[in-house]
């Protein structure tokens, strides 16, 4: 299981929220590039940003503080947030951000999601937020008149291979991930599922990892200092191992 050490970006600075609420914006780093950097040194590969004025906006807003994580980190950048047309997804990926996740502009216009993922396949994922199983729209402001597992269900069918799923209650709240929806989604779907919102411990870790889990983003509990970046990367990865070796042979 992958694990992506997130950067959310608002007003050019790294904060994180609780519960979706922008009034609740704590800054956490001086400078993501320094942030990217220290994640590589304790063993990241992934980066997970988000580009929170953008997805209020519905543009793209902070795009050269990601380019330069992209292009100077080291790291494979995959980026949300604001993605609305062809051209800002070519954009980012002719830039160097790895994977871009479309959201609402996946929710609102399934032929402009359909298009990406013909034009650019695994380099286009779907985020999913979701509050009580209800989608939620434009940084989580907006109900997107759907339930998560039908949404999910329509990006599978669109080619999509990775779907970022986010309890919205969970998000920042170091409570625990969402582990029955996370179950269900993967029960319903065959996309690579990645787990996001509350995140907080080496158990949580462990569990994700052993459902067999693509990803799991880890938020605010690495900035509070509840978990250690090098120790999770280590505990997922042992965890599917021993997934693995306990999988019936034949």
């Amino acid at each position: 299981m992958i694990i992506f050490p997130a950067i959310d970006i608002k007003d050019g600075k790294c904060v994180r929220l609780t519960r979706g609420d922008f009034d609740t914006a704590e800054q956490v780093a001086d400078d993501a590039l320094k942030t990217a950097l220290g994640f590589r040194a304790a063993g990241a590969r992934w980066i997970h940003m988000v580009d929170l004025d953008g997805a209020v906006a519905g543009k793209r807003v902070n795009e050269p503080l990601f380019t330069q994580v992209a292009q100077e980190s080291g790291l494979d950048v995959e980026l949300g947030g604001g993605i609305r047309d062809m051209a800002s997804v070519d954009a980012y990926l002719a830039r160097g951000i790895r994977r871009v996740i479309l959201g609402t502009a996946a929710l609102r216009d399934p032929d402009f999601l359909r298009a990406a993922v013909r034009k650019h396949g695994e380099r286009v994922a779907a985020g999913i937020d979701a509050m009580n199983g209800r989608v939620r729209a434009a940084g989580w402001l907006e109900d997107g008149g759907a339930d998560y597992i039908a949404l999910a269900k329509r990006m599978e069918a669109a080619g999509v291979r990775t779907i970022i799923f986010t309890d919205i209650s969970k998000d920042g709240a170091l409570s625990g991930p969402n582990f029955e929806q996370l179950a269900a989604l993967q029960a319903a779907v065959s996309c690579n599922i990645v787990a996001s919102g509350g995140v907080t411990s080496l158990k949580d870790v462990r569990r994700l990892a052993r459902m067999g889990l693509y990803g799991a983003i880890l938020g605010k509990a690495l900035y509070k200092g509840a978990l250690s970046l090098s120790e999770a990367i280590t505990e997922a990865a042992a965890a599917r191992a021993e997934a693995a070796q306990q999988q019936p042979k034949g």
